[in-house]
């Protein structure tokens, strides 16, 4: 089920997006980045539409997957 990000509220938004950056497995490159740049980059994709966040409701997780 895809989840519109503007419909969350700001503090749920970046919770959502703070869970997602710090998963284990996520890759980044050979560049360190901040939880805020992570944070900000992952809200620029989502604004820009080449982002969504989607969420499973079996086993009641969100996650954000590239738009194609």
């Amino acid at each position: 089920m895809d989840i519109p990000y503007q419909k969350l509220p700001p503090e749920t938004l970046r919770a959502v997006i703070a869970e997602y950056v710090t998963r284990e497995g996520t890759d980044y490159g050979d560049r360190v980045y901040t939880l805020e740049e992570k944070i900000s980059e992952v809200q620029l994709q989502l604004k820009q539409g080449t982002a969504k966040i989607i969420f499973n409701p079996d086993d009641e997780t969100c996650n954000v997957v590239a738009v194609s």
